[in-house]
Parts: structure tokens; sequence; C-alpha cells
């Protein structure tokens, strides 16, 4: 099976897209999950054409110009995990939801912890919109680990779209 990558420089930092003829495998947002990832699967090429399209959409997020993500998907999980990864793709762009409420959405209310978990093992940050999920009392907890701070920056972002229309980089 063919697979590459691509890069796109945003505002919060290197984004490396991973995809092959199924679809985007993989959103790397920092250095340390690329070499995860790498190491995992070995020497990736580069490939711009296999990754243009999901570059593309995420460049047009960056800039104001895209809510949703209309992308084929190659991504690998649990039947629990592929539950919780369709929930998060049901937060409208600019809102949040709680852990709790993911977790009663998809009817596992006790899960809140698991939805966590999921959270964590999702491997299209930002085309699966996991940032959007929040602790019950509005706290920015747990982003890829403990990256709240692009947590913060996208909500951010969304946040200036919907007050601004759309928003394009200075």
């Amino acid at each position: 099976m063919k697979i590459g990558y691509d890069e796109l420089e945003s505002e919060i930092g290197l984004i490396r897209v991973i995809a092959d003829e199924q679809g985007v495998r993989k959103v790397a947002m920092s250095d340390e999950e690329w070499q995860e990832y790498h190491a995992e699967l070995g020497d990736v090429p580069r490939d711009p054409a296999l990754c243009r399209e999901a570059i593309r959409q995420l460049d047009e997020y960056f800039k104001g110009k895209r809510r949703q993500f209309n992308l084929s998907l190659s991504i690998e999980g649990t039947e629990f995990r592929k539950r919780v990864w369709k929930a998060l793709c049901t937060i409208p762009y600019g809102e949040t939801r709680s852990y709790a409420e993911i977790a009663a959405a998809i009817g596992k209310p006790k899960a809140p912890r698991a939805i966590g978990q999921a959270n964590r093992a999702n491997p299209l940050p930002i085309i699966i919109p996991c940032h959007r999920v929040i602790g019950k009392n509005g706290d920015l907890v747990g982003y890829a680990g403990t990256r709240t701070d692009i947590k913060k920056a996208l909500l951010q972002l969304e946040e200036r779209v919907q007050k601004e229309g759309y928003w394009v980089e200075p």
C-alpha cells in the first residue's frame, strides 16, 4: 500500500499529515509524535500529491475558511474509540462539550475517563476535533497529553472566526 506524508506550517507550528491510498492516517502536531509514528512505520516518503487534499483543508481551517472536514480517513481503533471519534465529529465548530457529555452521548455515562483516553489516542487531531472536549468545569484539560496550549489556540481560532466571520492570518 502506498503511504506518504506532507507538511503544513500553521499558527500552532509544523503539522505533518500521513496518508495512504484509502485516506488520512495521522496528523502529527509535534516532533515527538512524528518520531513515534515514524519509528512505528519506518521510513515514510514525502508525497505531497497523496496528502494534497488534507493539507488544503487544514490550511483552509487555519485561515478561517473551513469549519468541517470532508476527507477520506484510514484510521484504526477499537469500536469504542471509533464511537467516541464519531461523536467528536458532531461537536459544532466553535463549541465545546465535556468528557461527561460525550460519554452520555455514546451511551456510556460512567466513562468520561475512557473518553479522555480515546481522545488521547485520536490519530487525527483537528480533523476529529478532540480539542473541543473540555473538563465539566470548563477547564482545558488533557489535549494530546499535556498540550493544552494547542487546545487553547485552536479554540481561540474558532472563537475569532465565529466573531469575525472569516479570519486570515495577518
